[in-house]
């Protein structure tokens, strides 16, 4: 398992994203730290470096994420997965309410609790930025309804 990632395979996954966080929608010329290519199973949990396991994501994402898969809700005994690019659909599991992502399903749920999504920090930037027409980031439209 290698964790490098070419910089064939790093634009690759970057023009794939529209260079937007694939979990919160963020653009990355609107972010002040440079932007992750993300194992979405983590080489810790036999994840690859390979395409159809990475995905863009903003700083904040990727570190709240770790080497997380999934949780478990509430007192709820059942593991959920966290939501997967590669996988899943956005527009099935979130929406936007705003600049507020709220989710649809338990992965939702699931992925905006531990990936901190609705932090309040997060919040105030993403109403900011949606008040000069900036969040969503540009080509978002293009991501959430995609798979790939």
């Amino acid at each position: 398992m290698s964790v490098y990632v070419s910089e064939q395979l790093r634009k690759t996954v970057t023009q794939r994203a529209k260079h937007l966080c694939e979990y919160c929608l963020f653009h990355e010329e609107d972010a002040l730290n440079t932007f992750h290519i993300e194992h979405i199973i983590p080489l810790k949990h036999n994840g690859k470096t390979i395409l159809s396991n990475l995905a863009y994501a903003c700083p904040f994402c990727n570190n709240f994420k770790g080497t997380n898969i999934g949780t478990y809700l509430n007192n709820d005994q059942v593991f959920v997965p966290l939501y997967h690019p590669r996988q899943d659909i956005w527009s099935e599991h979130f929406f936007l309410s705003g600049f507020i992502i709220e989710p649809l399903t338990k992965i939702g749920e699931a992925s905006i609790n531990i990936l901190c999504l609705n932090e309040e920090k997060r919040l105030l930037e993403r109403s900011l930025l949606q008040e000069i027409g900036r969040y969503p980031g540009v080509g978002f439209e293009d991501i959430v309804d995609l798979k790939g």
